[in-house]
């Protein structure tokens, strides 16, 4: 089982559920979060005075997904999150050892 944890902007984020209902992603779990990568931010200008946005507003998406179908999620994730301008975002895959579903204590592949 793998955890996947995509940071995408908020925009496109009906478009990648979608994507991932699609390939069979059965849940997911959203968090609005704010950060930053290599642009560092941006400038805006408000009445007149020009400021330094340090945080970009993102949205953080995780779902765990058995380990066929690792593939088509993150495929699925990079075609619905891509604008091809720079902050798309990234994706990140770890390792999930348990898996537990606490209504009726199933667990592994089953819990998904």
């Amino acid at each position: 089982m793998k955890l996947v944890t995509a940071i995408i902007k908020p925009f496109k984020l009906d478009e990648v559920r979608e994507a991932l209902a699609a390939v069979g992603v059965q849940g997911i779990t959203v968090t609005e979060v704010k950060g930053f990568g290599r642009q560092k931010g941006h400038t805006e200008l408000y009445r007149g005075a020009e400021y330094v946005v340090d945080f970009l507003p993102k949205v953080k998406l995780e779902a765990a997904v058995r380990d066929d179908m690792l593939d088509g999620c993150i495929e699925a994730i990079e075609k619905s999150a891509s604008t091809g301008k720079i902050g798309d975002g990234k994706i990140f895959v770890f390792n999930l050892e348990q898996c537990i579903r606490i209504r009726t204590g199933e667990s592994g592949d089953e819990a998904l």
